[in-house]
């Protein structure tokens, strides 16, 4: 890998973990009670929108690119 493709990868991490932590930081309470309600979720369907939401960011990178 060069050294640019992981300097991007790198980015690409950092940015995730920002987005991935506004809602606990901004509605604590809020966020608690979806990890609640998500405990009660199937496995099935965690997996589906998994899938979902990773074909909608290969999608969206596509287009971006």
């Amino acid at each position: 890998m060069s050294s640019e493709l992981l300097h991007e990868l790198a980015i690409g991490v950092c940015l995730m973990l920002i987005l991935e932590g506004i809602i606990p930081f901004l509605y604590p309470q809020r966020w608690r009670n979806l990890v609640q309600q998500l405990a009660l979720v199937s496995d099935r369907s965690l997996r589906l929108v998994g899938f979902a939401s990773m074909l909608l960011g290969v999608i969206a990178l596509y287009i971006v690119n």
